[in-house]
């Protein structure tokens, strides 16, 4: 494995030197950093055309000023000695001081996106290849197939025009009409009933329930005012909590499995109990107390799984961990619903933004900031989100389909194993197999992607520092953001490698 790694890093240095090399000469041969001073009637353009090219070296040809570049781009390796030098840009400034920002905010952005769709995408992927040939498949598939037809820019103008718009108009008057109250509970009457399946009357019977039941919930948000004050509630937060347990437990072990069910029952117990022990606390608390709370709630959910685990202790240790991470998480989004009055009132009752990744002046705790964040990068996130949503769909529907047809399965089916137990621990770990090199592939899609998502909702990260750049003919920010890209794509597909061990084993590194 020590053999492998030093290889693929040997390898991975060249191909950046390589690469880098051939970026820096199309671009400094196609670029004039010049450009807007020659055009300029300022008295001292003489002087101000030496300024810049002793300051970006431009007097020097440009292999040798792109070895100058990586000398002081290989600095950048060197732990705490604070010498990395990418150069200065054409305003003058040093692009390591600008590169952490604006990496910051691509970072993040990609980093819910990615999650997002691969989350989303593989769930309905499986789901549809379980349903194969179905009305909710043929949707899928027709909807995955539009979707990624989409060129960016028109899915950010369209989120733009009739989500951000168009529900801060809704929140002027937050009332839902009784017939569109309906029909959104007729469409979702018609997923649950593709999800659920079964004879005729089992699906007209999920169709009905689900239908009236979202229907009715619409209505009463809409009379209780919820979308001006929202928030879970404690009643809400059980029903939710306690559905977690269940959902959880029937998916990885079955309901048959006391151990397991107890496991996440008490797992599920003390969540809701430090819902209500803690709340005096969130109002008082940091990112720091968050993550610190965190940590000590897995810890514990480890603990209930290995004591009450019996012989499974593994597979109850992973139930409690889950239950725990999804009952955290309602948690935070209720505490983060509770500061949603405060931030409409700060937004001037416009809350979801078109541009920007923050509002200028807003001060608040974090619960008020954190709104403030999602809000700006909601909106960015679905444009890069449905860029690989229909991928991730399509390839998880086909690797379930190919995997539900190999021998094993049949095998498995063959002794006797349950549905639950043959898709979720022979298949699914198979079907993931392709999906680790969709991934190291995705990365470098979203975050092209983001050079114009970034454009459309004026969001200053590595998109709008590479743009600006090539305008500009601004050598070393495009670099920066080249150096960026390509370390981050090379070490996805490391980890793509290393994954292929973990999921595969006829995968040996040798």
């Amino acid at each position: 494995m020590a053999s492998f790694i030093l290889r693929r890093l040997l390898v991975s240095v060249l191909i950046i030197i390589a690469a880098s090399f051939l970026m820096y000469m199309l671009v400094a041969y196609s670029a004039d950093p010049l450009q807007d001073l020659r055009s300029s009637n300022s008295p001292n353009k003489t002087q101000l055309i030496n300024a810049r090219i002793q300051l970006l070296q431009l007097d020097v040809v440009p292999p040798l000023r792109w070895l100058l570049w990586l000398g002081g781009a290989a600095k950048c390796l060197i732990p705490f000695a604070n010498a990395c030098d990418l150069g200065s840009t054409v305003s003058n400034a040093k692009v390591v001081d600008i590169l952490p920002q604006a990496l910051g905010s691509t970072v993040q952005l990609v980093t819910f996106a990615l999650i997002l769709a691969i989350l989303l995408g593989v769930t309905i992927g499986i789901v549809t290849a379980l349903r194969q040939y179905s009305g909710l498949d043929n949707v899928v598939t027709f909807l995955s197939f539009f979707l990624y037809s989409l060129p960016a820019f028109l899915v950010a103008v369209l989120l733009k025009e009739f989500v951000a718009i168009g529900f801060n108009n809704f929140l002027a008057h937050p009332t839902i009409p009784w017939w569109v109250a309906v029909l959104i509970g007729v469409v979702a009457g018609l997923i649950w009933q593709s999800l659920i399946g079964g004879d005729r009357r089992r699906r007209l019977l999920t169709f009905v329930i689900s239908g009236v039941a979202t229907a009715g919930v619409l209505l009463l948000m809409s009379a209780m005012n919820w979308f001006l004050v929202p928030g879970l509630g404690p009643v809400v937060m059980i029903i939710l909590i306690a559905a977690t347990v269940i959902g959880v437990t029937a998916l990885i072990s079955g309901l048959q499995n006391r151990r397991a069910l107890i496991s996440a029952a008490i797992a599920g117990a003390v969540s809701l109990v430090c819902y209500f022990a803690l709340q005096p606390l969130f109002t008082v608390s940091t990112v720091g107390t968050i993550v610190i709370l965190a940590i000590v709630a897995i810890i514990v959910s480890l603990a209930i799984g290995w004591f009450v685990g019996g012989y499974d202790r593994g597979q109850n240790m992973r139930i409690s961990v889950i239950v725990t991470i999804v009952s955290g998480f309602l948690i935070i989004v209720d505490r983060f619903m509770q500061a949603w009055p405060q931030y409409f009132q700060d937004t001037n009752g416009r809350p979801i933004a078109t541009v920007g990744s923050s509002t200028p002046g807003l001060e608040g705790d974090m619960w008020v900031t954190g709104l403030d964040t999602f809000t700006h990068l909601v909106l960015p996130t679905i444009a890069l989100l449905l860029i690989s949503f229909a991928s991730y769909t399509r390839y998880s529907r086909a690797g379930m389909l190919e995997v539900l047809n190999q021998d094993f399965i049949r095998t498995a089916r063959a002794k006797g194993l349950p549905e639950r137990t043959v898709v979720v621990r022979h298949a699914f770990r198979n079907m993931l197999i392709p999906i680790t090199t969709l991934v190291a592939f995705d990365v470098g899609a979203l975050l092209g992607g983001a050079v114009i998502t970034e454009r459309v909702f004026a969001i200053p990260g590595m998109g709008s520092l590479f743009n600006a750049g090539l305008q500009r003919g601004d050598l070393n920010p495009v670099m920066a953001y080249f150096l960026v890209i390509a370390a981050m794509a090379i070490l996805f597909n490391f980890l793509a490698d290393l994954a292929y061990a973990a999921l595969d084993p006829r995968v040996r590194v040798r």
